[in-house]
Parts: C-alpha cells; sequence; structure tokens
C-alpha cells in the first residue's frame, strides 16, 4: 500500500499508444455496471412479487417440487439479468463502434473536444487508471449527438438552453485507484477545459446503478436536470432492466 501512495500520477491528453489500455479501461468500467444493475432491478418490489408468483407455479407445475420452484425464479432472474446485460454491452459496443473507434479524429482533432487520461508511474512503466472525455456541442446539435454518440442513453435538454454546452462522458478511474480523489481531478480538468472554451455548462449522463458517480458529480457541483428510462435498447428490455438514466449539470 505505501508503494502504491508513493507513484505518481499525472493527468495528460491522450496519446494514440494509449488506444489498448483506454480500450481495456472502458469496457471494464461499463461492464462493472451489469451486476448492481441486476441487483438493483431485482430488489424492486415488482420483481420480487413476479418472482415468487413464478417460483409457486412452478411449485405447482411440479408437483410440490422444490427443484421446480427453484428452477422457475431462477429463470426469470435469468431474464432480468439478460437486459441489464444487453443495455451495458450494448451501449459499449455502440461507443465502440462510434466516437472511440477514432479517437484522434473525433476528439484531438477538434478544438471543441477534449481527451485526458490518467496516468500512474513513471515512463516504460506507466499505466492509464483513468480518463475522461468532452465533446463540445451547440445547443441545436446537443440532442441529435447524445442519441447516437451516447448510445442513446439520455434524450433531455439543457436546464436554461443557452449558449453551447460541453458534454462529458467516459469518466472512468480503475478500480485500485479510487477514493484517491483522482475522479475528482478528471472531473476538474473537464470543468477547466469548458471555462476555457467559454462553454455555459458540463453535462453528463450517468445510470442509476452509478451510485459512485453521482456521489462524485454531486460533490462537485451538479445537480440532476432530467430522469428518464429511454435506453438504446428494446422498449421492454428497457423497462424490465428498470434502469434510470440521470442528465447531471453543472452552469460554469
Amino acid at each position: 500500500m505505501a508503494q502504491k501512495n508513493n507513484i505518481q500520477l499525472a493527468i495528460r491528453e491522450y496519446r494514440p499508444s494509449d488506444q489498448r489500455m483506454v480500450t481495456d479501461l472502458f469496457c471494464d468500467s461499463i461492464r462493472e455496471n451489469i451486476y448492481p444493475a441486476f441487483f438493483k432491478s431485482m430488489s424492486h418490489s415488482d420483481h420480487v412479487g413476479v418472482a415468487l408468483s413464478i417460483s409457486m407455479a412452478g411449485y405447482v407445475l411440479g408437483g410440490s417440487s422444490y427443484f421446480q420452484a427453484l428452477l422457475f425464479g431462477a429463470a426469470w432472474a435469468g431474464l432480468i439479468y439478460f437486459c441489464c446485460h444487453e443495455i451495458y454491452e450494448g451501449y459499449m459496443l455502440r461507443r465502440l463502434s462510434t466516437d472511440m473507434a477514432d479517437i484522434q479524429a473525433n476528439y484531438l482533432d477538434n478544438p471543441n473536444n477534449g481527451f485526458w487520461v490518467a496516468e500512474a508511474g513513471d515512463g516504460d512503466l506507466s499505466k492509464v487508471v483513468g480518463m475522461v472525455m468532452v465533446r463540445g456541442q451547440r445547443r441545436v446539435e446537443e440532442d441529435e449527438h447524445h442519441g447516437n454518440l451516447n448510445g442513446g442513453m439520455g434524450t433531455g435538454s439543457s436546464a436554461d438552453g443557452s449558449g453551447e454546452s460541453g458534454e462529458m462522458s467516459h469518466l472512468v478511474v480503475a478500480f485500485p485507484w479510487r477514493r484517491r480523489k483522482l475522479g475528482s481531478q478528471l472531473t476538474q480538468r473537464a470543468l477547466d477545459f469548458c471555462k476555457e472554451r467559454g462553454f455555459a455548462r458540463l453535462i453528463l449522463d450517468v445510470s442509476s446503478p452509478q451510485t459512485g458517480a453521482m456521489s462524485l458529480l454531486q460533490k462537485s457541483g451538479f445537480i440532476q436536470t432530467s430522469l428518464h428510462t429511454n435506453t438504446h435498447a428494446n422498449r421492454w428490455i428497457s423497462k424490465l432492466a428498470r434502469i434510470g438514466v440521470m442528465r447531471m449539470e453543472k452552469f460554469l
């Protein structure tokens, strides 16, 4: 632990050589939300009631078989897990095939966009342990880009509807490096960039299972301005998964 505390952390602009580490970090960060989403969904009273009813049906149809009751209940839980998996896996694949397919063109070549990574270590021993992206948007472009580039994970418009905004995405910190204020530093870098560009606000969409991200954003001065359940997935998949999407904004 002491050795880790002595490792230097630096936030710098993305380099093409970071692509593999950034992609792995991004995929891991998206997939880690599947289980929390599943457990959160299964704990909902509606799903608990359905699971119990289905288990009881299995018990009766199986001739007082506890195994049949367990099997029927497990089938329902498996369906809910599938829905949660489809939402996050689909979002991940959508982003990998759009903006993250060419980071240089989509972020670095545009002065209103930015991509930064948090690097731990020094020289050949360094590795990427965090990242954040910002895409500058005009008011009329905000909703159009949001559906295409953010996997359809949000459709709300800004609270005041004025000027240009920065859309922050992929705010990620590797699990072993959390609780070291690295997420706050990456958020601040995004905020500083938006202020330099004269943006009126910085926005970010967060899914309901991401409680840690919500807490971080609130501490950084973000407020929730909208909530919806629309995702890129099929309507019934979204409904069964019960994943809410919250738009967080900070006015600059």
